[in-house]
């Protein structure tokens, strides 16, 4: 069923077109992935479908009480709620109901004998029951802890910027929708959240239309590709491999078709000059012909994003760390840390969240002193350090003015000179941007600004921290050709799976308590060498058990004592039935009590406890019943 029909659709800014006269539907189903470089419009396209911007022209038809959820890439987040009050937003009453029944539940734990508050929330738990709602707070809270955060009553204002993006995706992951929109879910998301994200995305039953730059991400979540160039979009269907392929293809028409019109523009103009000296003989259709083909230019994509800076050479030594330690009170980051940075290396640093890789890029930069061990830097060392955050600059500068600040000219590593807006514009900036305010940028935009920025400075030692958020394929695909044939050291922390695979041949793996684990090869073969390694582990675990197993066995066969109950089987096996039947009651008047209880927060609690108790001790009895009665027949079988 089609959800969504839009056509031609058109969106500008002052001069800027983004959108030309676009067409594209959105069925059930559709999990849709946005290419695009920074800055053509990809934001904008999910701020229209979601219904939050205006557009020029065109037609966007809704399926009648389409629900649509939408995940911005800087989400509003008000600072005195708490988590579950972010969660359930909105003004829907499935919501509402949600989060008053939370409120309720808290005040009722806190004032347990307050009559009027029993009564409310019974009466919001016939509510909750009325609307079919216990998924999906308990969706919501198993998320929440899946994403580390278990005190569901901490205000906003007390946590960190990646746990409020973790909120703000659980909240438009349980949110009931006919579509789910979302930009660039898995920035500052750890490599365990991204893996369950998309084992989630690709269960979910109703349509995604999403923007991210984690190709592994694209290729195992969509089944449909959506290329936005220069106002036009291009729809492939397949994930992002079948994407690459087919936009090869499409661009080699292109190039054949613009050839193919070259060379008859070519033929054309030959023979109007030929005919100059005689207008008169010329015919009508034929100079209309050669107008037609002179304005039906094939409009190539050539943004082509080009890397070519200047390098500053790398003596042998480069960074050498001689067990290094760091704490945040009393929080062990780094412990006892040693490496040698040698001069060609290539390492990525893997690990959760807040668990200390942009510590120790920090530390090499030497933002961060350790609190024990030494840094011994090289004397021809010269770091380009591309950080996490945007660094405090004056936004009102223009494009042009901020890299000037870094160099009017620059010689590559061939020799060539080449202009700060030269560079500019091989980074996609044209001339007009150029002369733009920096505030008037797109995020993507200022990461590539800052990128170029870093390279200008001629570094020979590259340190990356989270370089992929943000950043659209087009220039991270550059960017890891750039780093292929950069002759320097690269240092990289990132959580994108694809360019760590691309990039490095070394991984550092933060394993937590301060303890950075090395290995060879890149992510992939990484945590192959860590799921071996836990294998191998299980498998040597396993085979002691066996042996001890064994061991027993025999050691049993020796004795060849006859088969019989021991004195405290025989009883236990007289009276287990009863026991059984005993638990079975008491199970069953738990669960009238859970019933009754259905609006007492405390004694439901109790009850739910007893009972889980209960069920666990029922399920011993009947395992230890199975095993005697096994023994009993056994018994039998020996005497005959």
């Amino acid at each position: 069923m089609n959800l969504i029909s839009v056509e031609n659709l058109s969106k500008s800014y002052g001069e800027k077109t983004l959108l030309n006269n676009i067409s594209f539907g959105i069925d059930e189903g559709d999990k849709i992935g946005i290419i695009g470089i920074n800055g053509t419009g990809k934001s904008t396209l999910l701020k229209i479908i979601a219904g939050i911007e205006n557009y020029d022209t065109g037609n966007i038809i809704r399926k009648n009480n389409m629900v649509i959820e939408y995940l911005p890439q800087n989400p509003f987040f008000d600072e005195e709620a708490n988590v579950i009050q972010q969660v359930f937003k909105g003004t829907s009453p499935l919501m509402e109901t949600i989060r008053d029944y939370e409120e309720c539940l808290k005040e009722v734990e806190l004032n347990p004998h307050e009559e009027i508050l029993q009564k409310r929330l019974m009466n919001l738990t016939s509510k909750m029951d009325g609307l079919n709602l216990w998924q999906i707070e308990s969706e919501a809270k198993a998320i929440l802890t899946t994403f580390g955060i278990t005190n569901f009553f901490e205000k906003i204002k007390n946590l960190s910027g990646g746990q409020k993006k973790r909120i703000a995706l659980c909240s438009s992951l349980v949110n009931p929708s006919d579509l789910l929109i979302l930009d660039e879910p898995t920035n500052h998301m750890d490599n365990e959240i991204i893996s369950w994200l998309e084992e989630y995305l690709n269960k979910r039953k109703g349509a995604l239309l999403m923007i991210t730059h984690d190709r592994y991400f694209l290729d195992r979540v969509t089944n449909k590709i959506f290329e936005i160039s220069k106002g036009n979009l291009y729809s492939y269907t397949g994930n992002y491999s079948v994407f690459l392929e087919k936009r090869l293809e499409r661009e080699e028409l292109e190039q054949a078709s613009e050839s193919k019109r070259q060379n008859l523009l070519r033929r054309e103009l030959e023979w109007i000059k030929r005919g100059a000296k005689a207008r008169s003989t010329k015919q009508k259709a034929r100079i209309d012909r050669f107008n037609k083909l002179s304005e039906e230019k094939v409009d190539l994509n050539n943004d082509k994003l080009e890397i070519s800076t200047s390098y500053t050479r790398l003596g042998k030594k480069v960074i050498e760390l001689k067990n290094i330690s760091k704490c945040f009170s009393n929080n062990v980051l780094i412990k006892d840390f040693s490496y040698i940075v040698l001069p060609d290396d290539r390492i990525g640093i893997v690990g959760p969240n807040g668990i200390g890789k942009s510590t120790l890029i920090n530390i090499l930069v030497g933002n961060l002193e350790p609190d024990k061990g030494t840094i011994d830097v090289g004397e021809t060392v010269k770091i380009g350090y591309f950080s996490q955050e945007w660094k405090p600059i004056n936004e009102e500068l223009r494009v042009i003015e901020y890299i000037r600040e870094s160099a009017e000219f620059i010689t590559t590593s061939d020799g060539t000179k080449i202009s700060a807006s030269q560079m500019l514009e091989k980074f996609l900036f044209t001339p007009e941007i150029q002369w733009t305010p920096i505030n008037k940028l797109s995020g993507g935009e200022k990461r590539r600004l800052y990128l170029l920025k870093v390279l200008m400075e001629s570094p020979n030692v590259l340190l990356l921290d989270e370089p992929t958020n943000d950043l659209d394929t087009e220039t991270l695909t550059i960017l890891e050709d750039y780093l292929e044939s950069f002759n320097g050291a690269v240092i990289t922390v990132s959580h994108d799976r694809y360019f760590l695979d691309k990039v490095v041949d070394k991984i550092f793996v933060f394993e937590g308590q301060g303890v950075i684990r090395e290995y060879t090869g890149n992510y992939t073969e990484c945590w192959e060498k860590i799921r071996d390694k836990n294998f191998k582990n299980n498998e040597e675990k396993l085979n002691i058990e066996k042996s001890n197993i064994k061991n027993k066995d025999t050691e049993e066969k020796k004795k060849e004592k006859p088969l019989k109950f021991s004195y405290k089987e025989k009883l236990e096996y007289e009276e287990i039935e009863s026991v059984i039947e005993k638990l079975e009651e008491e199970l069953c008047a738990v669960e009238k009590d859970i019933e009754q209880y259905s609006s007492d927060f405390k004694k439901l609690e109790e009850s739910l406890e007893k009972k889980k108790k209960l069920e666990k001790l029922l399920e011993e009895k009947m395992d230890r019943w199975a095993y005697l009665s096994e023994l009993a027949e056994k018994i039998e079988q020996s005497k005959m």
